[in-house]
């Protein structure tokens, strides 16, 4: 993994910072960037390496304005709009999907498809991360089109050996870019 995001909306703030210790004393000593899901507060509690933000959370600039400019911030964005109003809020990457059919967010909305990410990269300048249904499979599908990397639950956690199931995801996406 090249950054890890914690997720878990239903924890509180409490439980979210006493795991998201553990998880830093992994991701920081191999130089992977824990990324905190939604939770401003969260992620300057554990001095995070950033946050990623979601349509219902704080804007992107206010958070901008509230962990500074060193932290990594990120936005969810399905449309070509929502990418360029990131962007110009102070995001740093976003967020685009779902490119495919996903189990893993039931609120994830329909699947957008890969010509609206190429859609969505053009129209920004900042990375784009694809999430939503990613797999080995369709995951080189996402990063022809114009991501900069991919977001995985199902395909990683739901393996039954998450280490290989991480590299043939890993496998694809290097394919994808030579």
């Amino acid at each position: 993994a090249t950054m890890i995001q914690f997720r878990e909306k239903t924890w509180t703030a409490r439980r979210q910072v006493e795991v998201g210790r553990r998880l830093l004393a992994i991701t920081r000593p191999a130089g992977v960037p824990l990324i905190i899901n939604d939770r401003v507060d969260v992620a300057l509690a554990l001095d995070a390496d950033g946050v990623h933000l979601g349509p219902d959370d704080l804007p992107v600039a206010d958070a901008r304005r509230i962990v500074g400019p060193e932290k990594i911030i990120g936005a969810s964005a399905a449309t070509a709009a929502e990418a360029v109003r990131a962007e110009t809020d102070g995001a740093d990457y976003v967020g685009v999907g779902s490119i495919f059919a996903t189990t893993s967010k039931p609120d994830a909305g329909d699947a957008i498809g890969p010509e609206a990410l190429s859609q969505i990269r053009a129209a920004i300048s900042i990375p784009i991360v694809a999430v939503g249904g990613i797999t080995h499979a369709n995951a080189a599908e996402a990063i022809r089109a114009g991501a900069h990397g991919v977001a995985a639950i199902s395909a990683v956690m739901g393996a039954s050996d998450v280490r290989e199931a991480a590299r043939r995801l890993a496998k694809a996406i290097r394919a994808a870019r030579e």
